[in-house]
């Protein structure tokens, strides 16, 4: 039994300025009712004004205003309790926000520079290349070229409750409190012949003047001197407030003052005054556009909104986390989901430093550490991490944590329902339709370079930097130029295998899965630049695998291992910008498998391959998560399930799509001398169309609302691809084009071919997507894991990638169809499981199978928490179209049928399970002849027995009425 609670199942809300902690209370009732052990919760900490995420925190002090107060949250809790539940709470210890005034960190820095009491809070590089940087932060806020932005007014110094900041349209950036001299000393200036200089409000303020001009400089880092400042700091605003209150003539004085600095539209030298007081700030406006090449703080990914915090800094992590064990220590949250560990120093140190910090929030300290097996230590409260493994890799051991949020289990999945035989007739007609023969390995590696060039040069800079000091250290290794070594090392983050290698510091082994990740793209960096030394790509190896060359001393060796640190912060964010928010927009032969964690190039999943790693989970990772659509998903659940399907009719398909292409070609534009859109993004229109087209007919105001829908993703998606427009430079003639060629191609009116020939054949598709949706809901809450339902997906949803799956659910839709089945269910369940089938477009059938399975789940709950896992062996025609497995304990049973890749054995608008499509297919049970029950349907199954003491069960009787089964024992 594990040492911490696990939940059997989690329900993910996103909350927003719409949807607060009122509304989320109101919903605990529905969800137990469902099933739901645990509310999931997005970030529920204070984020920028209106953040439509949360992701983007600025105090992690406080509950967000924009969902309630900490009474509100408190009562969301509580009713969570009297349901018996729990809370999972999304915690974001990678980044914070800094586009807000209510980052008190942030704007101390801005306001303090180096001698700020957080200087340290943040991954700034106080020393850069550019001279003009050095002991200063850039800041890539302006909307323009600083020139142009400063003398058309719209940075302003302005004045509030004795404090002075500079404005530019809703931000607000703080001035070293020593530069707010300039302004007074002008204003003593106004004052003359107004005030004489005996009098006391004259005194009064060339005494706050001459105390601002003596404090200590931004780069002190002197306590006593730092203290001082922040002292005075806390002194002038209330001794300048209180000498305006009582001094009109200064405060006129001071008013002019400013008027003064803000400059006259037409007169470039009348804002000499303001750029002179900007020049002694501990930071640099500049426009948004040059943050590629010279930021110089670490950020999340490469949003220059975010800034990276050090947690691994025992302070920051304190800070970060003190209402997080708070609310735990009350015993409102009882687990934890880390966002993008990846980000940090140490994954490993942090996730240890969570059950250390539960132990000391809740008073269990005298618990002894003692390492569980090849564990760091205990688990004492439940945790997930974030984390993307690519094929071959799995989750480190050594991490105190139950699993990853399920991204693996997603792509495993879905796979089980894409015909692997495909693969290679689908790659051919995506050729052919597009004209482009590139394979994924080389989109994804000139993707991953493109990253490094564009949008995060800067990060890549300081990092060559870096590499070239280290080479400088050893004449070993001395001759080597900046330039090479960048280019070098731009080659070896593009070939990297994985989003990262884990070597900690103070660590000197190095892991052997780390060893082989690194050697991997050393070796594929030198295949693909014969023309580069390989001395080179040797002096980078062997500082990343802390080789060292002899007679280095400590300080050297620690510069290298600061390097290495470092290389990993960049690997993750480079792979994950590189390959989801670029590669997977370039490159689709099937859509479905362009996922977080998938592979575009890999098709379908053996049975086999399935059960093994279901196996694999219960004996590494039994309580990991298992996700199926999560906000961070391109494509939900069933987007994807009717994707899959055509990879069964890729003849059917390629002749519908040549028939859309002319039917469109009409409304095709030229741009810059070529079509618009280019085959390869009108591939990606048609697949999407499939994918999310309603399963209602539309009337106009639905059909106006859809293609909306439809405009926002293309657009994100040609912005995300880099190749036509992008997000620093937008190309708004070619995007009009694509616009107005979805609007006709979309156009509601009666002769439109293409309208209805698309309608025709997506309506086959839909049924068997359907299927596809009503087996991954069973399959994810029976596996070994802890299923996750991400909110609103328990009925059809037919969502894309954010925003578009932040859309507001209609949770009362969702109550009435629940009370409507707990009410039928109390009769005969064949009569309602055939009704649903029959009106399955209203999507209460996957409500059944998903409230169905949960309750089951929860009323057998160590039955599939600590039940063994046993694949069921097919045997008849379609032996590979069932995924059957058993999950047992002692003499409890439950078994699994979950048909897959099915789309030929039904006709063209009733379900497979209508047609008799089973006849002569069965499953073999390691166990004598029993009666089970079909909790979906209530018939009883007879299994017959067999000579060696095994029996059977015909798939015609498990699928006679039902799409899925889940079968438990009569007796």
């Amino acid at each position: 039994m594990p040492s911490f609670l696990v939940p059997s199942a989690t329900y993910r809300l996103q909350f927003n300025p719409q949807f607060g902690f009122q509304a989320a209370r109101e919903l605990v009732k529905y969800l137990r009712q469902l099933g739901i052990s645990d509310a999931y919760a997005s970030p529920l900490f204070r984020a920028r004004e209106s953040s439509a995420h949360g992701y983007d925190i600025v105090d992690h002090s406080a509950v967000s205003p924009d969902f309630g107060s900490e009474d509100d949250f408190r009562e969301f809790a509580l009713e969570l309790t009297r349901h018996e539940m729990g809370l999972l709470l999304d915690v974001v210890p990678n980044h914070m926000g800094i586009n807000d005034p209510n980052n008190r960190q942030w704007q101390d820095v801005l306001e303090n520079g180096r001698a700020s009491q957080y200087a340290s809070f943040f991954d700034i590089d106080w020393d850069p290349p550019k001279e003009e940087l050095k002991q200063r932060v850039l800041l890539p806020f302006l909307g323009d070229q600083y020139g142009k932005v400063l003398e058309s007014q719209e940075l302003r110094l302005q004045f509030a409750d004795g404090i002075f900041y500079l404005a530019y349209f809703n931000l607000r950036f703080p001035l070293n409190p020593r530069s707010w001299a300039r302004v007074l000393e002008l204003a003593l200036h106004n004052l003359v012949g107004l005030l004489d200089t005996t009098d006391p409000a004259w005194m009064d303020l060339e005494s706050i003047t001459l105390s601002l001009r003596n404090l200590p400089d931004l780069t002190e880092e002197d306590p006593e001197k730092v203290h001082q400042r922040q002292l005075e700091r806390e002194v002038v605003p209330r001794r300048l407030s209180e000498l305006l209150d009582r001094s009109l003539e200064v405060r006129e004085a001071l008013e002019q003052a400013i008027e003064e600095f803000n400059g006259q539209r037409g007169d470039p030298r009348s804002f000499d005054r303001l750029e002179a007081l900007m020049a002694e700030q501990a930071y640099r406006l500049c426009f948004w556009r040059v943050a590629a090449d010279e930021i110089n703080y670490r950020r999340f990914f490469d949003i220059n909104e975010l800034a990276a915090i050090r947690v691994e800094d025992p302070a920051v992590f304190r800070t970060v986390h003190q209402l997080v064990f708070r609310f735990v220590a009350e015993g409102w949250v009882t687990g934890l989901r880390i966002d993008h560990p990846d980000g940090l120093q140490d994954p490993e140190r942090y996730f240890s430093d969570l059950q250390d910090e539960y132990l000391r929030a809740t008073g269990r300290e005298d618990l002894a550490l003692v390492p569980a097996g090849n564990r760091a230590q205990p688990i004492l409260i439940y945790v997930v991490a974030e984390k993307i493994l690519a094929a071959d890799e799995t989750l480190p051991r050594s991490w105190a944590v139950a699993g990853t949020t399920g991204y693996e289990y997603l792509n495993l999945a879905n796979g089980l329902f894409v015909d692997r035989e495909a693969g290679p007739e689908l790659r051919a007609l995506y050729r052919r339709f597009t004209g482009d023969p590139v394979r994924f390995r080389e989109v994804a590696y000139e993707s991953k370079k493109i990253i490094l060039e564009m949008s995060m040069s800067s990060e890549l800079h300081m990092l060559s930097r870096r590499l070239d000091r280290i080479s400088e250290s050893h004449r070993w290794s001395r001759d080597f130029t900046q330039s090479s070594l960048r280019r070098a090392l731009q080659e070896v983050i593009a070939c990297f295998p994985v989003y990262r290698t884990y070597i900690r510091p103070g660590i000197a082994e190095i892991d052997e899965r780390d060893r082989r990740h690194i050697a991997a793209a050393l070796r594929l960096a030198r295949r693909r630049n014969p023309e580069m030394s390989a001395s080179i790509f040797s002096f980078i190896g062997s500082v990343l695998l802390l080789e060292h060359p002899p007679n280095l001393d400590e300080l050297q060796r620690d510069e290298r291992l600061d390097f290495v640190l470092r290389f990993q912060q960049l690997t993750g964010p480079v792979t994950a910008k590189g390959l989801e928010d670029t590669a997977f927009y370039r490159y689709y032969p099937l859509l479905s498998l362009n996922e977080v964690g998938g592979e575009p190039d890999v098709f379908g999943v053996s049975i086999e391959e399935f059960h093994r790693e279901n196996a694999q989970r219960l004996e590494d990772w039994p309580h990991a998560m298992l996700a199926s659509s999560t906000h961070d998903t391109k494509r939900s659940e069933d987007v994807r399930a009717r994707l899959n399907a055509l990879s069964e009719c890729p003849a059917k398909w390629e002749e519908a799509i040549q028939r859309w292409r002319q039917f469109n070609l009409p409304h095709k534009s030229e741009v810059d001398g070529g079509e618009v859109p280019e085959p390869n993004e009108e591939y990606l229109l048609y697949q999407t169309l499939i994918g999310v087209w309603p399963l209602e007919r539309m009337d106009a105001e639905a059909h106006k609302a859809f293609k909306a829908r439809i405009k926002q993703f293309m657009l994100k998606a040609l912005r995300e691809a880099k190749v036509n427009t992008s997000w620093t430079s937008p190309n708004e003639e070619y995007e009009h084009a694509v616009e107005r060629f979805i609007e006709e191609a979309l156009s509601f009116r009666e002769d439109n071919e293409f309208l209805s020939d698309l309608g025709a054949f997506q309506a086959s598709l839909a049924v068997t997507g359907a299927h596809y949706s009503l087996a991954q809901s069973l399959l994810k809450i029976s596996v070994p894991g802890v299923p996750d339902v991400y909110q609103g997906t328990e009925l059809w949803d037919f969502s894309l990638v954010d925003p578009d799956n932040r859309r507001p659910v209609d949770f009362d839709l969702r109550r009435q169809y629940l009370e409507e089945l707990q009410a039928r269910s109390e009769g005969d369940l064949r009569t309602l499981s055939a009704d649903l089938s029959d009106h399955w477009r209203d999507g209460r059938i996957k409500l059944y199978v998903t409230w169905q399975s949960l309750q089951f789940r929860r009323r057998h709950l160590p039955l599939f928490q600590q039940g063994e896992y046993v694949p069921l062996t097919v045997e008849g025609a379609r032996e590979d179209r069932v995924a059957a497995f058993a999950r047992t304990l002692e003499e409890q049973a439950a078994i699994v049928l979950a048909p897959c890749r099915i789309a030929d054995l039904r006709t063209l608008d009733r379900p497979a399970w209508e047609v008799g499509a089973w006849r002569g297919v069965s499953v073999r049970l390691p166990w004598p002849a029993r009666r089970w029950r079909n909790i979906f349907t209530g018939e009883i199954i007879e299994a017959a027995e067999e000579a060696d003491g095994s029996s059977r069960i015909l798939l015609d009787d498990a699928f006679g009425a039902f799409a899925v089964a889940l079968l438990t024992r009569a007796d």
